[in-house]
């Protein structure tokens, strides 16, 4: 079985994990410093966002040179050190992989833009003015606006799904394929092992770039059914696995919108695929109104059902057949616990609930850097102290331009912005959660004096033990990794329960989805088997005798069922 299949991953978002040396902002040296911690968790792979020289713009999602290191981050030498110290404990680093697009402070793109000429014009998309002088097509950003950009030295726009100092590469000129080829060589030399693949699914986009439909009200929509899985981004995923990917033993992961199930199997396949994993975003979509045109930013009820259907789908597609990959949440989206759980007097019960949610399914975990001590979405009062491109671009359009309210603008950043993801890392209750001895780059989340590594350390009942329980769980019991995964109760208004199951082992995990006893059948599948409770997120002892077992608000409780003969 590959490695990456028994991995368990911690993200690190290094701007805020830990600062070194008192600048406000997290760095490589951090990070070094940190080690030890994630090895205490139990993760063996460390996910590292970029760290590359960019204007940071988007948060280091802008890239201006691939080879090279942030200054604020550190030098070369420190990810060097940083490398080292992960093999020494027996961790892997992959790191994130950005070619959908660069920065616009790139030197291919200063050369692109300078004359229509120039040798590295063909490396990003340009099209003259549309016949009315406007954008060459209707396709919007996904940070709001128009996805073109007039370049007035040239006369053209240029094409930035992102931001607009983002512009899009074009993947259909080899030269742009040899050039990130060799970029990937270069980190794969230096050791690291792997990549997650940034918007990997949006490379390839039709030559005719079609006008995208659009729902009333709606001036520049997502053209996603043009751009995501486009019409040579397989060939160019071939391409790249056999130029350099199958030269190395490494993890990928690709993020991937808009991916169904049987999609999912054509990308990681082991054969015949040409990733190890994919993030699939179907449940990241469960509390959003689809039907808005800007959906990222509603917020309405999501339901047990509506989850529970949607990770069976992927279980059961991806079995034998591909891997999933295993989150709730990362630097991109809320907190797992203010979004799926309850962050109020539940906080750590839901949080181990969801722990034990992905760690008892099939695929590889990614705890998010702070989900391990439940950390929580952060409420700011003014726009001022938010500092994500997306939501300072919502707050402008809506309100500085838009004229409208700011404290529902604000509620709708509270709930959805990516900065609740980027609050510095809460290590103690000193000053600034002790993430700095300088002044952060963004503000604190205010529950650090309770929510904080040193406390969950000195707790036993702790958020952070439970996970490590859970992952030893997960590497003690084979079923938990290669297992088939069958769903019981289906129809359960509040319980989660599902078994993982191989010839020698058959585990039963139970799960309530809500802050209300509930009660259910024992046994649950009907088979009357013995039971031993391997693993519990509330004090409990083994089921009654009883006819009905009762969960209390938010308890996980994950069971080995004794086969005959066992």
């Amino acid at each position: 079985m590959a490695w990456w299949k028994k991995s368990v991953v911690y993200q690190i978002y290094p701007r805020s994990f830990f600062d070194s040396d008192g600048d406000g902002t997290g760095d490589l040296r951090g990070i070094t410093a940190k080690l030890d911690y994630i090895q205490t968790l139990g993760a063996d792979v460390v996910w590292l966002c970029p760290v590359y020289q960019s204007p940071n713009d988007d948060g280091g999602y802008d890239i201006s040179d691939y080879r090279a290191i942030l200054p604020e981050f550190g030098t070369m030498a420190d990810w060097d050190e940083l490398l080292a110290g992960m093999h020494a404990r027996g961790l892997r680093l992959i790191m994130d992989l950005v070619v959908n697009h660069t920065s616009d402070e790139h030197p291919w793109f200063t050369e692109a833009r300078k004359s229509k000429d120039n040798p590295y014009r063909d490396f990003y998309i340009w099209r003259p003015p549309a016949q009315d002088g406007g954008e060459p097509n209707n396709w919007g950003s996904h940070f709001g606006g128009s996805a073109w950009k007039f370049d007035p030295q040239t006369g053209e726009y240029f094409l930035h799904l992102f931001s607009e100092r983002q512009p899009d590469l074009n993947w259909d000129n080899p030269r742009v394929r040899e050039e990130i080829y060799a970029m990937m060589r270069w980190w794969l030399d230096k050791g690291i092992d792997g990549f997650r693949m940034d918007t990997v699914n949006m490379f390839s986009k039709p030559p005719e770039l079609p006008q995208a439909s659009t729902r009333a009200g709606e001036r520049y929509p997502l053209a996603e059914e043009h751009f995501l899985n486009g019409p040579r981004l397989f060939e160019y995923l071939q391409e790249m696995r056999r130029r350099v990917l199958n030269d190395y033993d490494v993890l990928t992961v690709g993020e991937t919108p808009g991916v169904s199930p049987e999609q999912g199997v054509e990308y990681t396949n082991e054969k015949s695929g040409v990733l190890s994993m994919i993030f699939q975003f179907d449940h990241m979509a469960l509390d959003k109104d689809t039907t808005d045109p800007e959906p990222r930013w509603t917020h309405v009820p999501w339901s047990l059902a509506e989850l529970r259907d949607i990770t069976t789908r992927w279980q059961t597609a991806l079995h034998g057949r591909g891997w999933n990959s295993l989150y709730l949440s990362n630097h991109d989206v809320p907190r797992m616990v203010s979004r799926f759980g309850d962050d109020g007097e539940h906080r750590v019960a839901s949080a181990k609930l969801l722990a034990t949610f992905l760690q008892t399914l099939q695929g590889t975990p990614y705890i998010y850097q702070g989900d391990e001590i439940g950390m929580t979405n952060v409420q700011f009062g003014r726009i001022e102290d938010y500092r994500d491109v997306d939501a300072l671009n919502l707050y402008r359009a809506r309100v500085t331009e838009g004229g409208g309210d700011p404290a529902a603008t604000l509620g709708a950043i509270h709930l959805k912005g990516r900065d609740n993801a980027r609050t510095p890392m809460q290590w103690d209750a000193s000053a600034n959660a002790g993430f700095t001895t300088g002044t952060p780059w963004i503000g604190v989340n205010p529950n650090y004096p309770e929510v904080n590594v040193e406390a969950a350390l000195a707790d036993p009942d702790s958020v952070f033990w439970y996970y490590r329980d859970l992952i030893r769980l997960r590497r003690e019991y084979p079923a938990l990794i290669g297992g088939r995964y069958d769903l019981l109760l289906p129809d359960h208004p509040q319980v989660y329960a599902y078994t993982r199951s191989t010839p020698e082992q058959r585990l039963l995990v139970l799960l309530n989805f809500g802050s209300q006893d509930a009660a259910l059948p024992w046994p649950v599948d009907g088979t009357p088997l013995d039971a031993e409770l391997l693993l519990g997120n509330l004090e409990q002892s083994a089921p009654d005798a009883a006819p009905d077992l009762r969960l209390r608000p938010w308890e996980a409780r994950v069971y080995r069922l004794r086969l005959p003969g066992t």
